[in-house]
């Protein structure tokens, strides 16, 4: 069962205590997660780069907003094909080697996008796809890494840091951005993202191992305490199910469906947000990303406060299936009355409450299908994640061009933010109606 929230070490994840004790100041496991989370936020700050820069190139370049959407979809078009394939090569090569080779090439994409732009369209799209492939891994090899340096107690702690991490590249790099490009302009601030990577990978490579068995640093106690607690927390299947058999449950595609619709939506919010303060209430770039930067700032804190209530709810009696389709309709209801309430706002300020509310409700989705599918295939939720993960990325790049065509067809964003809505409003029906807490692939 996924324990959504941030627990502490003596009440997480059903285990109450570990008859091992420590005696090192710092962990080891401390810097793992601290760089883990580190990697994430760059992740995420990576990509908000260009949803910031993407105004300035449009006004260099003449790019039509039908244009503008296929850049910012350019980045999923290889995310769509390794992110099914990350948790793989992490369990082949190992966590340490993946992220960092991931790390490198994103850095590397980010480093040639301004080049690549001036170049041609087909350059530009080029290295974005590249950006998006190296970026695909990221999430599958942190959920292979974590479990096998954080014993079960600790592991929901673990990736709350780092989901943190993640979010908070968000509110940095929407902030960061337009001081930077205004002292260096375009090149020199894809430059600057580009060697915090390097740097953070210097840290990673020196620092880090694939598996605490590995490691030459880490306490004789940290490392009893690490496998005492993650022994028999990973169960082996004996065969994955076929593609046909998966697709044949309902259950699941409640899971598919929820995802879809989830990306669809964060997308469309995480690319077009500058773009829409600047469109729509004519705020200079400084401005928009203020405005595009406290929603992700807020959704980085009721991501935790989903997940305890969560916990909470199941720790006190409530079914599992219940406590997620709860999650899962504040996750999707919540937003989608957000989005409809935006053709009211007349000032950029009213609209940057309902996108934060629209962002922190959307963020109750952790609780609600992430971890469903750790309840229904716990031999096979990597897997599984990748997959629908995958499909929903394919959601995700027709919601990002999809807005910019809109846009330049009604000259109204207010349009697809609707058919957002409707969609959410949809999906919860499907989700309530189908999901299940029950495992059905042994």
């Amino acid at each position: 069962m996924c324990s959504a929230g941030m627990e502490g070490v003596q009440h997480g994840a059903g285990v109450a205590s570990v008859p091992v004790k420590e005696t090192s100041a710092l962990p080891e496991r401390a810097k793992v997660v601290a760089l883990v989370a580190a990697v994430m936020l760059l992740c995420n700050a990576d990509r908000v780069v260009m949803s910031v820069a993407v105004v300035p190139f449009a006004a260099q370049y003449g790019w039509s907003s039908s244009f503008l959407g296929i850049v910012q979809s350019s980045f999923l078009w290889g995310y769509v094909f390794s992110s099914m394939a990350g948790g793989a090569l992490a369990d082949r090569y190992g966590g340490k080697k993946v992220m960092a080779g991931a790390a490198a090439l994103w850095s590397l994409a980010t480093f040639l996008t301004p080049w690549a732009a001036s170049q041609s369209t087909i350059m530009l799209l080029a290295v974005r796809s590249l950006f998006g492939l190296a970026e695909g891994v990221a999430f599958p090899t942190m959920s292979t890494f974590l479990p096998k340096w954080f014993p079960t107690h600790e592991r929901a702690t673990a990736v709350g840091i780092s989901m943190a991490g993640f979010h908070l590249g968000n509110v940095i790099s929407f902030l960061a951005t337009p001081i930077i490009m205004s002292h260096i302009g375009l090149a020199g601030t894809f430059a600057f993202f580009a060697s915090l990577g390097y740097l953070w990978l210097s840290v990673w490579l020196l620092n880090v191992e694939s598996d605490p068995l590995d490691s030459a640093t880490i306490s004789k106690s940290e490392l009893q305490l690490i496998l005492a607690g993650r022994s028999g927390s990973k169960v082996q299947g004996s065969k994955f199910p076929s593609l046909r058999e998966v697709l044949s449950k309902i259950e699941m595609w409640a899971i598919i469906v929820a995802n879809v619709v989830n990306n669809w939506g964060y997308f469309v919010l995480l690319s077009w947000m500058p773009v829409y303060f600047k469109t729509v209430y004519n705020v200079n770039l400084k401005q928009a990303a203020w405005f595009s930067a406290i929603p992700w700032a807020v959704m980085a804190l009721s991501g935790y406060v989903a997940g305890a209530s969560a916990d909470f709810l199941i720790k006190s009696g409530f079914s599992v299936v219940l406590v997620r389709k709860i999650m899962q309709s504040i996750g999707f209801i919540g937003p989608g009355v957000s989005l409809l309430c935006l053709r009211f706002a007349q000032t950029p300020s009213i609209a940057a409450v309902l996108m934060t509310s629209a962002l922190s409700l959307c963020s109750f989705s952790q609780a609600g299908y992430f971890c469903n599918v750790q309840d229904i295939a716990p031999k096979y939720a990597g897997s599984l994640h990748g997959l629908t993960n995958g499909i929903g990325t394919v959601a995700a790049i027709v919601s990002t061009i999809g807005t910019g065509y809109f846009v330049q067809w009604l000259g109204s964003f207010q349009a697809f933010l609707t058919l957002t809505a409707v969609l959410y409003f949809s999906a919860t029906i499907f989700y309530t109606t189908y999901a299940t807490g029950e495992q059905i692939f042994d």
